[in-house]
C-alpha cells in the first residue's frame, strides 16, 4: 500500500504545481504533511517523468515550464476462491505518452476473468 500512498502524494503535488500554489518548499511540505526532504523527493520523481518543474522565488511557487499532465490508473482486485471483487479503480491525472508503472516497485499482475489466467 506504500505505492498507492506515494501515488496519492504525487497527485496532490501535481495538482498544487499545476495550480501554481505550492508556496515555499517548507510551505509545500506542510501542505503535503511531510518533511521537506520527502517533498523534494516527490518533485524529483515528477522530474524523472520528464516534467519540467521550476521554482519562482518572487511568486513563491513551483510551476511547470512546459505542458505536463500525468495519468495514474489504480485498480485493486481481491480474489478469493473463484470470486473476483474490484474494490477500487480510478484515473488520477494525465501525461501524454507516459506509463507510470515503472515508478512502482511491486510487480503488477492482471487477472483475466475470461481466460482465468494472470498476465
Amino acid at each position: 500500500m506504500k505505492t498507492i500512498k506515494n501515488l496519492e502524494r504525487l497527485q496532490r503535488l501535481h495538482n498544487l504545481i499545476e495550480q501554481e500554489c505550492t508556496g515555499s518548499p517548507k510551505e509545500l511540505a506542510d501542505k503535503l504533511h511531510m518533511s521537506e526532504r520527502m517533498a523534494y523527493n516527490l518533485i524529483e520523481q515528477l522530474k524523472s517523468l520528464e516534467a519540467t518543474i521550476l521554482y519562482s522565488r518572487s511568486r513563491k511557487t513551483y510551476y511547470y515550464d512546459k505542458d505536463f499532465k500525468l495519468e495514474v490508473n489504480i485498480s485493486v482486485v481481491v480474489m478469493s476462491n473463484s470470486e473476483v471483487t474490484q474494490i477500487f479503480a480510478g484515473s488520477y491525472f494525465s501525461k501524454k505518452n507516459t506509463i507510470l508503472q515503472g515508478l512502482c516497485s511491486e510487480q503488477i499482475y492482471i487477472y483475466d476473468i475470461k481466460t482465468k489466467m494472470c498476465a
